[in-house]
Formats: structure tokens, C-alpha cells, sequence
């Protein structure tokens, strides 16, 4: 058996290819580790060699255009992050690595209980509806069909701030409708899923993908499909979209009149009397999703929850301080509040790491100088983290903590920690060893103490990679330009930006949390 020439390989200076993970009719996809930001995994779709002409050229390319902008309107359609030509002159591009089951997997043995379904129904909704609104392609607006909606192109993966979260792949014969230019219709799209005026090749719009999306709900909350054709010919299926009226859903399942009556009208034949947009169908989701939750304690345990509001007063005794009098040991947050702004540190709006010590051990934290307002505007904010490590040319962490409010909108507060330094080491492994750090809010114009103090929870995944990290830092022979290392974090964070607020604007809507 032949082995496959990409394994083992670094593409573009960068990316270091580990397996092939997937192969369809336009490549194939393999798992890599992006090796400029430490290690994290990719994806990798290559065009197939047998496909190497202008235009399929020019329509992969379209595709990955397609994705990457989309995806930076939604978090429910795969992110593309990179799009190349190897040595061989073969394009590729490099998409987030989803590591979850797709939805046809999941509902291969039984259909989705009512909660669950609901909350993958609108994931799919959200990510349609980016699509449909459209994009800026070459100058203008484009409005987007995806023409092959089905459950095997939706995966579903567990989200570190969100629990489950369903995305949208393969735009790969997605159509973009141009104001003004004629289209080129043909049939693209799986028989079973398409709607009777795209098996006729006429001009489709959204509500084709609404269509294609009721036969894909039906399926989710019974495993079967609505309509059967005599054969499974293109004539067969030709017939069933256009003739055979959808089986109704059984009463047995005791779903909500309003759903029943949803699902019907996505399956109506004439597009005039579907949806007219994804817009009509999320209130009803959303409605249903309220009366329809499932209970708190079955519900994903990974599911973000905002850290409680710390006001400015001594907490509980620490459970760790073994002390025979209490009352005369400080708490953390008491140790906090008589922290005063570093001299060495100018008055000014920074943000910068540190470490204060306790009888409990040393506490890693944030020392950050804002307006007075500010600080008080952000007490009530809803907190995330993420970190971000490179490992060349230099060792560097960026610790990014994020304070998000609908009202007030988001502040930034990005650290950067040289893990080939003592004190980077030192932060690291506090946060690691803690899973929460602690940030100190400073008046600018009242800087001699703390005034206010919040907690911040590290995800237990998170906390193991900072250990990681520091530990590879230390035998790590790179010792290169930090300045360098911190300049390709920097842009890596301005990328990022957009997809954590689609979380945070997601989040604090509503439907992820109770």
C-alpha cells in the first residue's frame, strides 16, 4: 500500500501534516498542527489533482473565500483561516479543526430530544441567515444559497464557552447571487434534501435552504424522512418533491402544534408559501426554546458560566489557610484591595500580570488602571479568557481576558508573558496550578489602592496546556526576537476578536444558559 506523500509534511513553512481525516468529491482533508501558533490543530482541504483546472480552480477558491468570511459573521459556519498553493501547484486552504460528530451521526439510531433539537435548529438558522444576508465578493454584496443543507454537512462540537454548538460546513457548491448578473443554473445538491425548484435547475433563493431545512427537521425528530420516492433515481425524487405530500409527524412524540405547523410549511412545495426567511422561523425556535429547556442538570457541563460579581468586601475565610485564629487572616480578596499601583508602573491605562502573595500561596492577577466609571460600568460584565502560546522564533503567551456587556460593549484587557523568563515561568504555572487568577481594578485618578477586585475561572483544559506550555518553554531552544513573537500574537488576537464577540453577543442573548 502506498503511503501518502503529505504525511509528515510541512506545508507552507507552517503547517506540519498528521493524517488524513476526510476525502470528497472536490479532496481531500487532513488533521495538522499549525506549528507558528504553538501546535494548534487544523484542518487541511486540498483540491483534488484530477480537478486541477481554471475552474475548479477558480471555484475552490471561491469556497474558501466563501467560508472565511462567513465564518467571521458566525460561529455556526466552519472558519477558514488560511488559503494557499503548495509546491506542486495545488491549492489549499487551512479551516479550523472540528472535532465533534456530525449531525447525521447523531440521529443515525434515534431522533433528538425536544431541547437539544431546538438548540441545534437555531444554530442552523443563525448560520443560514449570515449566508442569505449575504457578503462583500469583488466589490459587492452577494447574498449566499448553500444548495445542500443536510445533517452529514452540520457537525456538532463541544464549545469551551458555549457547550454544544452545531456549524455549517461545505460551501463547496454554495451559489452567490449577484445583483446583477444573469445566473447559471444546474442541478448541484444530495436528491433526498432539495427542493422542487432545484431539481428543475431554476433560479433558487433562501428559501430553497428552507426547504431543505424542514426535510432536515423532520429527519431530526423522527430519524426518518418526510417523503419516499418510488425509486431512488432522479426521476424518483423528481416525482416525491413534486407530488407526494410530506408524511405527517407522528402524534406520538407530542410536539407543539407550533412546530408541527413550522416544519409543515418549509416542506410546501411552492416557495411562496414557506418562510419567506430564516428570520420568520428563529422566533419560533426562540419560543419554544423558553418553554421547552432542558433541565439544569442534565445540561452540558462545559456551558459558560459568567463568574459571580465580586463586590469590594472581605469574602469567606479561605478554605485553604490553616490558621487557629481566623479572624486576624486576610482573605484573597482582602489581600487585594491593600494592593497599591507599582511605582516602577506609570499612571496611565495598562494592563500588566503580577503575582501577590498569601498565606495561601501566590495568587497570579491582573493589575489594571481605568477610569472610575469604567471600573464601575464593568463590575456586572460577563468575564472570558483564552490563551494564546507561540513557540517561535521566542516563547510567548498571550493571556487575553475579556470583559463583555451588552450595554457597554466589550474591554479588552490582552497580557503578554515571556515564558523563557523567570517571572513568565513563575505566572504560568500559578495559573495553571490555581484554574482562576484574580484582576484589580485601579482609578487612574486614585491609584494609591485597589478598589475593586473580580475572579476569572480558567477552563481545566486551559489550565493543563499553561502547564504545558511553561514546561516546553524551558527546554525549548528557541530564543529568539520576543519582540518578534509578540508582534504575530498581535495579529493572531486581531483576527480572533470577531469570533470570541460572536460568543459573548451569542451568550448573552439568549437560550445558552438558563
Amino acid at each position: 500500500m502506498n503511503r501518502d506523500p503529505n504525511y509528515g509534511r510541512l506545508l507552507a513553512n507552517r503547517y506540519q501534516i498528521a493524517e488524513l481525516v476526510g476525502e470528497g468529491a472536490m479532496g481531500r482533508v487532513y488533521r495538522a498542527k499549525d506549528t507558528l501558533l504553538g501546535g494548534v490543530t487544523v484542518a487541511i482541504k486540498f483540491l483534488s489533482q484530477t480537478l486541477l483546472n481554471g475552474n475548479m480552480r477558480e471555484r475552490f477558491e471561491r469556497e474558501a473565500t466563501i467560508s472565511a468570511l462567513l465564518g467571521e459573521k458566525s460561529i455556526h459556519v466552519v472558519r477558514v483561516k488560511d488559503y494557499g498553493v503548495d509546491n506542486n501547484n495545488i491549492p489549499f486552504y487551512v479551516m479550523e479543526y472540528l472535532s465533534g460528530e456530525s449531525l447525521s451521526d447523531i440521529i443515525r439510531y434515534q431522533p433528538l430530544p425536544l431541547p437539544r433539537f431546538l438548540t441545534f435548529t437555531r444554530h442552523i438558522c443563525l448560520g443560514l441567515e449570515s449566508a442569505h444576508q449575504g457578503i462583500s465578493f469583488s466589490g459587492e454584496l452577494c447574498r449566499i444559497i448553500h444548495r445542500d443543507i443536510k445533517p452529514s454537512n452540520i457537525i456538532v462540537v463541544q464549545d469551551p464557552t458555549l457547550g454544544e454548538v452545531a456549524k455549517i460546513l461545505d460551501f463547496g457548491i454554495a451559489k452567490l447571487i449577484l445583483s446583477d448578473a444573469a445566473q447559471t443554473q444546474s442541478f448541484m445538491g444530495t436528491l433526498a434534501y432539495c427542493s422542487p425548484e432545484q431539481m428543475e435547475g431554476k433560479e433558487l433563493d433562501n428559501r430553497s435552504d428552507i426547504y431543505s431545512l424542514g426535510v432536515m427537521m423532520y429527519e431530526m425528530l423522527t430519524t426518518g424522512m418526510p417523503l419516499m420516492p418510488k425509486n431512488s433515481s432522479f426521476g424518483g425524487w423528481y416525482q416525491a418533491h413534486h407530488e407526494f405530500k410530506p408524511e405527517p409527524l407522528n402524534p406520538n412524540l407530542q410536539l407543539p402544534t407550533e412546530l408541527k405547523e413550522l416544519v409543515a410549511s418549509c416542506l410546501a412545495k411552492e416557495r411562496d408559501n414557506r418562510p419567506q426567511s430564516v428570520r420568520e422561523i428563529l422566533p419560533i425556535i426562540e419560543n419554544l426554546s423558553q418553554t421547552h429547556q432542558e433541565p439544569a442538570s442534565k445540561k452540558n457541563a462545559n456551558v459558560f458560566k459568567p463568574t459571580p460579581k465580586v463586590e469590594p468586601q472581605v469574602e469567606a475565610k479561605d478554605s485553604t489557610i490553616q490558621d487557629k485564629n481566623l479572624e486576624t487572616v486576610p482573605s484573597i480578596t482582602e489581600i487585594c484591595l491593600r494592593t497599591s499601583w507599582p511605582k516602577n508602573k506609570p499612571i496611565q491605562k495598562i494592563v500588566f500580570a503580577q503575582l501577590l502573595t498569601s498565606t495561601a500561596g501566590e495568587i497570579p492577577s491582573l493589575l489594571v488602571m481605568l477610569d472610575h466609571d469604567d471600573i464601575l460600568n464593568r463590575m456586572s460584565s460577563v468575564r472570558y479568557n483564552q490563551f494564546l502560546f507561540l513557540n517561535h522564533p521566542h516563547p510567548m503567551l498571550l493571556w487575553i481576558t475579556l470583559l463583555y456587556s451588552p450595554e457597554y460593549g466589550p474591554r479588552w484587557l490582552p497580557c503578554y508573558l515571556d515564558l523563557k523568563s523567570q517571572k513568565g515561568q513563575k505566572i504560568s504555572y500559578a495559573l495553571s496550578n490555581s484554574g482562576s487568577y484574580r484582576i484589580l481594578f485601579f482609578d487612574i485618578k486614585k491609584p494609591d489602592q485597589c478598589q475593586h477586585v473580580a475572579t476569572s475561572n480558567i477552563e481545566p483544559k486551559n489550565s493543563q496546556m499553561l502547564k504545558k506550555w511553561a514546561e516546553s518553554s524551558q527546554v525549548s531552544q528557541n530564543s529568539g526576537n520576543p519582540r518578534k513573537a509578540k508582534e504575530i500574537l498581535k495579529k493572531e488576537f486581531q483576527k480572533l476578536k470577531p469570533t470570541i464577540l460572536l460568543k459573548m453577543e451569542s451568550f448573552t442573548t439568549k437560550n445558552f444558559i438558563s
